[in-house]
């Protein structure tokens, strides 16, 4: 499999959703099939493709490869938050003729059980879909699991956060699923260290709202935090939950952290420039092309849950990353230090540990972790 992020990532951002149509349940988008009949589909979770997160990008990517390629493209969305209805939807692209289905996110994990093995003419592709979602299941050979090292790019997020000056941070998870957990015990890691590196006293708050989504509530409990409790920046990491933390941030020349994309022009476009420090991003978009590649290629190999992280010393070849032209580089951590962190991650020297086994605050030496109870 390819792992080159940059072009992949690149290809996606230069199509815009324009051509997106269709009803409620789906979209007609991409006309012929000129790869062997090969048809793809994308059905999302609970959010839709305009969520400027985790389902858009994953709508974009797909749509790119098959604009590329000349294949039948179009997506599905459930009527609702079921897994009945993520299974119907999935049923509802097989049965309409599309052989390749891609779905983005943990929730799929009791669809895919009642419908990959019924459907052995089908390619399923799932992101973020690992083994504590799936339970006691033999994974077939016409399905694939990619799940990531979020706490990789978390630490990536943390130790920038201190290194650019910050020394009182806030954590703001939405559900505490295994990927949201490890984002955030990874940017403890990273703050903590880095405090190491500087000496500085740093305090990291932490909490989950408990939905993917901001609401008055949330706003409410972030407006506290940067208001009253003195928090600098949030690392906002749950679906649409970010925009909780970026309303409240922007009340008071607040500063946010972004999630799974590179969030700053979304955020920054929303709530006012310079808002994003950086994002901790993860490499959905490669991921779900290079797959359409190799099912394309006569290549792909199912039956098995792959975990992506660290593949190169080059910053920009990896699943897990911060981007390096929207994040707000200083004195106190370069490009250039950026990459020699990148390297040091690479080659094993600095480590990060992904048990979400504790408590948040274990996974400290040094600085102060605050944790909550769950906002909602």
């Amino acid at each position: 499999m390819k792992k080159i992020l940059a072009a992949a990532l690149a290809m996606v951002m230069a199509l815009s959703l324009a051509a997106c149509g269709g009803g409620t349940q789906s979209g007609g988008e991409t006309g012929g099939a000129e790869n062997g009949g090969m048809r793809v589909a994308m059905v999302t979770d609970y959010g839709d493709i305009t969520d400027q997160s985790f389902n858009q990008t994953t709508y974009e990517a797909c749509k790119a490869w098959s604009d590329a390629n000349g294949v039948d493209f179009t997506y599905f969305k459930p009527a609702g938050d079921s897994d009945a209805e993520r299974t119907a939807m999935i049923e509802k692209a097989a049965d309409e003729g599309y052989n390749v289905v891609v779905m983005p996110g943990y929730a799929f994990g009791n669809a895919i059980k009642a419908t990959a093995g019924e459907y052995d003419d089908v390619t399923f592709i799932a992101l973020d879909v690992g083994e504590g979602d799936l339970g006691d299941y033999t994974l077939p050979d016409n399905l694939y699991c990619a799940v990531y090292k979020e706490e990789i790019s978390g630490y990536m997020a943390g130790y920038a956060a201190v290194k650019l000056g910050y020394t009182h941070l806030g954590y703001l998870g939405g559900s505490a699923v295994p990927a949201v957990q490890r984002f955030g015990y990874g940017f403890v890691q990273g703050a903590d260290a880095a405090a190491v590196e500087t000496g500085a006293d740093v305090t990291v708050e932490y909490v989950y709202g408990n939905q993917f989504r901001g609401d008055a509530d949330i706003t409410a409990y972030m407006d506290t935090w940067y208001q009253q409790m003195g928090v600098q920046v949030v690392f906002a990491c749950g679906g649409g939950i970010w925009t909780s933390a970026a309303e409240a941030a922007a009340k008071v020349d607040g500063k946010v952290i972004g999630v799974d994309v590179d969030q700053a022009a979304t955020i920054d476009g929303s709530y006012g420039e310079g808002l994003t420090v950086t994002s901790a991003m993860k490499g959905l978009a490669p991921t779900v092309q290079s797959l359409l590649d190799e099912v394309r290629d006569g290549s792909f190999v199912g039956g098995r849950v792959e975990s992506l992280g660290m593949v190169s010393a080059d910053p920009e070849e990896n699943y897990v990353q911060l981007p390096l032209e929207s994040t707000q580089w200083a004195d106190g951590f370069t490009q250039d230090d950026y990459r020699t962190l990148v390297a040091d991650l690479f080659s094993g020297s600095v480590t990060v540990s992904d048990d979400i086994s504790g408590t948040p605050a274990d996974a400290a030496s040094t600085i102060t972790v605050n944790v909550y109870a769950n906002i909602k």
